[in-house]
């Protein structure tokens, strides 16, 4: 019994630690910058700024099946598979096309331009430039999955009809936390708005 106390007490602390940690490092990542223009009751309406990213277009449109695949091929690149052996930091959030076939998308550093970045050895990644776009963004805590997210933009629709605001129907998921990470996990599904 005392050993399981014990066992239990490490597994405890090694617990707190990740999180701690988890916590710390995603406050010290980039993130895609923008200005909340207006709230609503269960969205706002944003402006994202221009940006870079690297992205991979992924054969499904299945959450559960695709989000690892991606995330493998770009965090590979980021973590020195590139021509360089570079690696790039991390930034938030992952991003994801709802589109028939997914697009992985990790925003790309400022400190990087498509002429500074290491060319990657998969010839799946590709470099994306995003213009500066108006949103509409619907967040979600847990763990996401194919179902909580048609459920979230199902929501973000009816919410947007509610008001009379027209989308262009490109929507998309944001994810910003580590899998490891327990508490404070935030998810959203943005479209991006007609001008």
């Amino acid at each position: 019994m005392k050993i399981l106390l014990i066992l239990l007490g490490v597994i405890l602390s090694a617990f707190v630690v990740i999180q701690v940690f988890a916590f710390k490092s995603s406050n010290n990542i980039e993130t895609y910058p923008y200005v909340v223009n207006k709230k609503f009751k269960s969205f706002e309406i944003r402006t994202y700024d221009a940006a870079l990213f690297t992205s991979v277009k992924l054969s499904s449109n299945k959450y559960k099946d695709e989000s690892g695949k991606g995330f493998s091929i770009l965090a590979g690149y980021i973590f020195g598979k590139n021509e360089k052996s570079q690696k790039i930091a991390m930034t938030s959030p992952v991003s994801m096309s709802l589109e028939d076939s997914m697009t992985m998308m990790f925003m790309v550093p400022k400190n990087f331009n498509k002429e500074t970045l290491p060319k990657p050895k998969n010839s799946q990644i590709k470099f994306k430039q995003v213009p500066k776009k108006t949103v509409a963004a619907i967040s979600f805590g847990g763990w996401a999955n194919d179902k909580k997210i048609e459920k979230y933009k199902q929501k973000l629709i009816t919410a947007l009809k509610t008001e009379g605001i027209p989308h262009t129907n490109k929507f998309y998921f944001f994810g910003y936390n580590p899998p490891y990470e327990v508490f404070n996990r935030r998810n959203e599904i943005i479209v991006e708005l007609e001008k």
